[in-house]
């Protein structure tokens, strides 16, 4: 496929992974037009909508539009606004509102449509389960068209027409369109080719929906992002702006995190009418007016969502007090926004991998509405329906759901959850994973390759951004950028190929990676572009480092503070759990630590025994779980060295946050001419028995060597019966018998202990750390 389109194996490796394994496929995938479109009328119900609606807007006939309060629905609702418009119809529109009305037709909302004479009623994105609904506009004689993409259920309503790619027995090739995807194949029927700007309100649906990006979604999309970038919609033009989005590079991205979440913040916190009113607005000033409303209310919406993201974590710490979090996760506030809600259950499930369901509790009826979120490890919908006694009405998808009950079930659901989750999942499914399109070299990612990847574009659903993985790579320069050192960019370099990579909202990372060490790295191809030159760029999703890390933190004023400080900051990039991390410190030293981690491993030095658990998590956890050790204090021996690192196997990251000794206190590794020296020196003064701190001191002073090295010296003349220590005093033996220095065991501790603490305690921090991760990988 390289040599038949002429590409890099790269830009044909990702056509592959994406199913594109044919020229023709490639072609259609990379330049498929509107003229590839299918015919609308393979639809099943088509043939019906289309003369009803000719027949409505040639009669004079009221129509209706009944639309949903999401993107999609905005968005299909502004697109039959702009179709009515065309056929020069008597129209109305009708959206519920989220939180008064729900989801839905209602038969109020069908009430005050017979009042104002409307006898044809075109459902968008919505209408698919109406079964009650459309019996009633049945009743009032009011004629229903259903144009919806939802799934369809056992039960299809008695509408005049049902048009769904999903409903039973429909040929239409094509199953993922969004509902302004059916709106506009409606309206293609009717018009044979749709003014090509309509392209735009599709682009903007089908990305806000998730629908997958492929097919026919692939081909509007496309053209409505080309038409989109010279857009003649008033409306169009104001949200871009106000999203800060350059018009003439709009991208799907833009749309999907720019252009979305304002237009879904109106249905949120307000009502959706004021997002159908910009979008379809011709008077730039009204345009401008609405899109900043709208940009307000976003505003506002994230500052909902943060308010109760920290609410609902605070509630989820006070739940987890044995520092385990549930398999499901179940929160609920009063006055919780319901239209957020789903937001904010994204927002935890990032942070803990967990499926999470949040609610918000009317506290005068005690009702409660939530969202879920889940991972692909658990079926939400089918955990929702293994207690669905406890509910009221739920529905959903296998990894989003919504959901009604009464705040006195809220126990007994959460339990039957979890209950159904711990049989459901293996621990596997706890661990997140990340699809990446292959292992590369940075050499592979040249200018031109990378903008040869982006005719892959508009990627979204099904079509992802391509991840690349690239292993080894050195890492040149570190340092934090943008306002409150809030991003990381990096230099990394691999086989004489150097490039910068960015991670945005990751600046803390800065602080605990250093400069030489190796990382792989996952991450997304971009091309940097500053003052007229381009260079390639990585965008950074995750990496990992390779080989363990040592951190030098030596001399921390208070390290049991520090130490939270450094899980608050690294465990939600790392996903570290408590029972992972232990802390280390000698007893004599400090009775009991400061720390609120309380339930992370503590251990302490052990003259007997090396190191000794202190606490209950200790007891508990097993050892090889920890990875990450705060060392608080220096061992008292390099056996107690050997036996911390013999007991956790598994360390990636050590933090050594020790004090330094005094160089009053300092060890030199021992030679056989400072034992020569310090025997006749004290051959000299103790001809008779003299007191041993007299002795020492002399000796440290005739010596240059330290009091603490002098009286380990003396250890060792001991062992070898040089001398013998009576009653305080310091007794030579005459002709002591002939021993090897290296004999002694004090000897040989002493060497090792002095060679620790030369490196733990005074070397600089590239000896210290390369010191101790050469013990950490196990060299001698």
């Amino acid at each position: 496929m390289a040599k038949q389109l002429s590409v890099s194996p790269l830009t044909a490796s990702l056509l592959a992974s994406r199913g594109i394994t044919s020229l023709d496929d490639a072609e259609m995938f990379l330049g498929g037009s509107l003229d590839a479109l299918h015919d609308p009328y393979l639809l099943l119900g088509m043939d019906k909508a289309v003369p009803r609606i000719r027949q409505a807007v040639e009669q004079g006939e009221h129509i209706l539009i009944y639309g949903d309060y999401d993107a999609d629905g905005v968005s299909s609702t502004s697109l039959m606004i702009f179709f009515m418009r065309h056929l020069k119809a008597s129209f109305d529109i009708y959206i519920p509102h989220r939180s008064n009305e729900g989801y839905g037709l209602h038969n109020h909302a069908l009430d005050w449509a017979h009042q104002q004479g409307v006898s044809l009623i075109i459902t968008v994105d919505t209408g698919i389960s109406a079964v009650e609904q459309i019996a009633y506009a049945n009743a009032l004689g009011i004629d229903v068209i259903v144009t919806d993409h939802h799934e369809a259920p056992e039960v299809l309503p008695e509408a005049y027409a049902l048009i769904n790619p999903k409903q039973p027995g429909c040929p239409y090739p094509f199953k993922g369109l969004a509902g302004v995807g059916v709106a506009y194949k409606l309206a293609q029927a009717i018009l044979g080719e749709p003014p090509v700007e309509w392209t735009e309100i599709v682009a903007i649906g089908t990305i806000a929906d998730l629908m997958p990006l492929t097919g026919e979604n692939r081909i509007l999309v496309s053209r409505g992002l080309e038409s989109m970038r010279r857009t003649s919609f008033p409306g169009i033009r104001a949200l871009m702006e106000v999203s800060g989005i350059a018009m003439g590079s709009v991208t799907a991205t833009n749309v999907a995190f720019g252009m979305a979440p304002r237009i879904n913040a109106s249905g949120r916190l307000d009502h959706a009418g004021s997002a159908v009113a910009l979008l379809t607005s011709d008077d730039a000033d009204e345009a401008q007016r609405l899109s900043h409303a709208l940009d307000e209310l976003n505003k506002e919406r994230q500052q909902v969502v943060e308010s109760i993201v920290e609410e609902a974590l605070g509630q989820l710490q006070h739940k987890c007090t044995d520092g385990s979090v549930p398999d499901v996760i179940v929160l609920a506030g009063e006055g919780w926004n319901v239209g957020v809600v789903g937001i904010v259950a994204s927002k935890i499930l990032e942070r803990y991998y967990r499926p999470v369901i949040i609610l918000g509790i009317d506290p005068e009826t005690g009702m409660c509405k939530g969202s879920a979120r889940s991972i692909p490890g658990l079926d939400i919908y089918e955990a929702l329906t293994s207690c669905k006694d406890l509910m009221d009405h739920y529905g959903g998808h296998p990894s989003a759901a919504g959901m009604s009950l009464h705040k006195d079930q809220l126990q007994a659901f959460e339990e039957a959850l979890n209950r159904f989750a711990a049989a459901a999942m293996t621990e596997e499914d706890y661990i997140p994973v990340t699809a990446a399109d292959g292992e590369w070299k940075l050499s592979d990612v040249p200018l031109d390759v990378i903008d040869e990847i982006e005719m892959l574009a508009p990627f979204g659903m099904a079509n992802p951004v391509p991840k690349l993985i690239f292993r080894g790579t050195r890492l040149v320069e570190t340092r934090k950028m943008g306002k409150d050192g809030k991003h990381l960019k990096l230099v990394v370099r691999q086989d004489g190929a150097r490039m910068e990579a960015v991670a945005f909202g990751r600046g803390d990372l800065a602080d605990v990676l250093e400069e030489g060490m190796t990382l792989d790295i996952l991450a997304e191809v971009s091309v940097n572009e500053w003052n007229g030159s381009r260079k390639p760029q990585l965008m950074l999703q995750d990496m990992r480092i390779v080989g363990p890390q040592v951190f030098d933190l030596r001399d921390a004023k208070e390290p049991w503070r520090l130490v939270q400080q450094i899980y608050d900051r690294i465990s939600p990039h790392m996903r570290l759990d408590r029972k992972q991390i232990a802390a280390v410190f000698n007893p004599r030293l400090e009775s009991s630590p400061k720390l609120h981690l309380n339930d992370c491993t503590l251990w302490v030095y052990d003259k007997n025994a090396g190191i000794s658990a202190y606490n209950d998590a200790a007891h508990t956890y097993d050892a090889d779980q920890i990875t990450t050790l705060f060392m608080i204090h220096v061992p008292d021996s390099a056996d107690q060295l050997d036996t911390l690192l013999a007991t956790f196997k598994n360390l990636s990251n050590l933090f050594l946050l020790h004090s330094g000794r005094n160089q009053a206190e300092k060890l030199t590794v021992p030679s056989r001419d400072q034992f020569k020296l310090l025997y006749v020196l004290l051959m000299r003064m103790a001809a008779e028995p003299i007191r041993e701190k007299e002795a020492l001191l002399r000796l440290s002073q005739q010596s240059s060597a330290t009091l603490r090295m002098v009286s380990m010296m003396m250890d060792v003349f001991e062992e070898l019966s040089f001398i013998e220590r009576r009653d305080g005093h310091i007794v030579v033996i005459p002709k002591p018998p002939k021993r090897e220095l290296s004999s002694s065991a004090h000897f040989s501790a002493l060497g090792s202990l002095a060679e620790m603490e030369q490196h733990l305690l005074y070397a600089g921090t590239s000896q210290c750390t390369s010191w101790m991760i050469s013990r950490l990988e196990g060299a001698s």
